[in-house]
Formats: structure tokens, sequence, C-alpha cells
């Protein structure tokens, strides 16, 4: 193997770029990763900010209950996750699982890990702290622990996750969780 060619191979230094082996009589070519990814390491870098965003933003959509209530869910569904895919797609390259626990670990979603693991790293997580299936990518959930370590309610990583209920893929996490938060605060007023 040629000097040029290994070095080709060696990760660019600090950049976030791993170098691709060069095509026979072509120059060498840098795989970067997608903005997508780029901000998916921003959302982690700024967990605290967007946890207290995303209190704020709960407590909004929960106010609206009524009004979600009135129009019915059922209906709000379609308009609601298409801006969640939106949002939720370019913050946190979400896969609309329909369970987000995003609040949970750290602003990184763990529908990202090649196993789509929801509670914590496979013992494969590389020394470098990269994945074993993709090695060119840092493990989601060491990320979700560095970004949980910024939160104020950061220890909520530690909350064991129910597995993914497959049915509920490409439905609005937002309505659920407003749904269930309506309804529990419901029976707490009933029982008072």
């Amino acid at each position: 193997m040629s000097d040029q060619t290994h070095r080709a191979m060696i990760p660019a230094a600090g950049q976030g770029r791993v170098a691709k082996a060069p095509r026979p009589g072509g120059p060498a070519q840098v795989a970067r990763p997608g903005r997508g990814y780029a901000v998916r390491l921003w959302s982690v870098r700024h967990a605290r900010a967007l946890e207290w965003f995303y209190r704020r933003f709960a407590r909004t959509v929960l106010l609206l209950h009524p009004l979600w209530q009135a129009l019915g869910y059922g209906r709000v569904e379609k308009p609601m996750r298409f801006v969640e895919r939106q949002v939720k797609g370019l913050m946190f390259d979400c896969r609309m699982c329909g369970q987000c626990v995003l609040s949970s670990t750290g602003m990184s979603c763990p529908m990202n890990c090649p196993k789509q693991l929801r509670n914590g790293p496979c013992g494969g997580v590389r020394a470098n702290g990269h994945c074993e299936v993709r090695p060119d990518m840092p493990c989601v959930w060491v990320k979700a622990w560095e970004g949980s370590r910024r939160m104020v309610q950061g220890d909520a990583i530690l909350t064991v996750q129910k597995p993914v209920d497959r049915t509920l893929a490409g439905t609005s996490s937002w309505l659920r969780v407003t749904a269930q938060a309506a309804a529990e605060r419901d029976q707490r007023e009933d029982a008072a």
C-alpha cells in the first residue's frame, strides 16, 4: 500500500470526516457526514436549552388539549405528525417511532442506533466511543450520556425504557403524550 493511500484512509484529524480509499487511478475522496448528522450532534451539545424549550412546549400543547379534544385527536394527528416529523427530523434525525424518549436520553434519539437499542449501549462500543456497526459514527448512547449530563433532569437516562411498540411507528408522540398527561391530570382532579 502506498504512503498516499495509507494517509487517505486515516480519519481527518478533528474534522469528523473519514477518508475513503482512493479509486484506482483517481484522487482520494473524503466522506463527510450529512448536515442532519451535524445538527443531531448540535442538539446533544445544547441538550439543556432544548430541555428547557421542550418543557414549555409540552405545557403549551397540554394547554391546547381542549382544542385537540374538540377537533378530535384523530383529525389532528396527520398535521401534527407532519410538523413533528419535520422539526424532530431536522433537529434529532428522528425516526418517528411514536414513543419519543429524547427528554430522557440527552436529546440523542436511540432509534439512530443501528441496533435500535432503547436502554444503553451494546457491548460493542469501541474504545474511541464509536459504534461497532458503523465505526465512523460516535455511539448514540455515548452521545446520549454526554447530553444527559448537561440536562437538569439528566438522571432520567437511568430509567429503563419499555421495548418499542412497532404499531405506533409513524404516529405523533406529541399528541400521545398530551392525551396521556391530560388523562392523568383529570384522574387527579377527580380523586381530589
